[in-house]
């Protein structure tokens, strides 16, 4: 049985801003999560992350390109037709559960929603459901009777997650789930999603702009620029053998407590330009506004994936056969 569980292909996403004019959101971006997998999508604000995360769902209909998940195949002209298997294999969990939970329902309403639409088990069934999911998430019975409003930020994401976790699913989206919660409460959920991926073998897609938590999360890392992918490796390569230049920009960039720590970061990589819009993106690299290495085929030609090591890709000329590495 093959491993591969979510293909992108060539996927792009663009938004109308005007007459002949377009926010390339998503660009063309290859993509392949495997059974079991948890990859790391990074990247700055606007990058794309979310957009290839709501793309996935159907909320958004591709502009191009083709999404495969277990067996399926779905382009633009198939945006509707999603299976429900599909529906419940794939679930999403927010970055801001506020916003993504009914504040006139209570969580047992909320829950029940997706157990009576995809049928999981018997209506005379469906409480007794429900509360082995929030013990899943290692909340209380009770909390079946409390409203979002009633609740904490942290409490939210955990409810969120249990609505995810209600229809069984194989793939999970993480949206960010941790960015607006009180630092206090991220490790909590951290283990959490660490805990349920092992015991129920789920495969997620954790997008995050925070290097730190990606470094403990996951095993494989894309790294997004101006809706393009410009480097894929294990997480433990791509810690210890960062290769293109935005990469080294961003690992370089983490805060550090200590002498140790400071010593595994890569050499400081200095930016010397402006992020440019992404209405406007320039001819070539799109990182040749802020790469201190360009040179001129960097301004003319936008470079390819290519492969460096087994499971280790890099978009960058400066990798580009007969060319010294950076």
């Amino acid at each position: 049985m093959s491993q591969e569980l979510l293909k992108l292909r060539e996927l792009k996403q663009y938004f109308p801003v005007g007459k002949d004019k377009f926010v390339r959101a998503v660009d063309g971006v290859d993509l392949t999560i495997n059974r079991g997998d948890v990859m790391g999508l990074v990247g700055e604000s606007g990058s794309g992350k979310s957009t290839i995360a709501y793309t996935v769902m159907g909320m958004y209909r591709m502009t191009g390109g083709k999404i495969e998940f277990g067996g399926e195949s779905f382009t633009r002209e198939s945006r509707l037709h999603r299976s429900m298997q599909f529906r419940r294999d794939v679930q999403i969990v927010f970055q801001d559960p506020g916003s993504s939970l009914n504040p006139y329902q209570d969580v047992r309403s909320i829950l029940s929603l997706p157990l009576k639409v995809h049928r999981v088990v018997p209506p005379n069934r469906i409480d007794d459901k429900i509360l082995e999911i929030l013990r899943m998430v290692e909340l209380p019975p009770e909390f079946m009777y409390k409203s979002p409003n009633s609740i904490g930020g942290g409490e939210k994401q955990l409810v969120s997650i249990a609505r995810a976790l209600c229809c069984s699913p194989r793939f999970i989206i993480l949206d960010e789930p941790t960015s607006s919660l009180d630092v206090s409460i991220q490790a909590k959920i951290i283990n959490m999603l660490i805990k349920l991926h092992k015991e129920q073998k789920l495969t997620y897609m954790f997008i995050t702009h925070d290097m730190g938590v990606m470094r403990n999360v996951s095993n494989r890392v894309a790294i997004m620029y101006l809706g393009k992918i410009c480097e894929i490796a294990p997480t433990e390569t791509f810690y210890a053998k960062p290769l293109h230049p935005y990469t080294q920009m961003l690992l370089s960039a983490i805060p550090v407590v200590s002498d140790e720590d400071e010593a595994l970061k890569p050499r400081k990589v200095e930016c010397v330009g402006e992020i440019p819009s992404p209405v406007n993106i320039p001819a070539g690299c799109s990182f040749n506004t802020r790469c201190p290495f360009k040179t001129d085929r960097c301004m003319r030609d936008d470079p390819r994936m290519k492969e460096i090591e087994p499971g280790h890709v890099v978009r960058c000329h400066l990798f580009d056969e007969g060319h010294g590495k950076a």
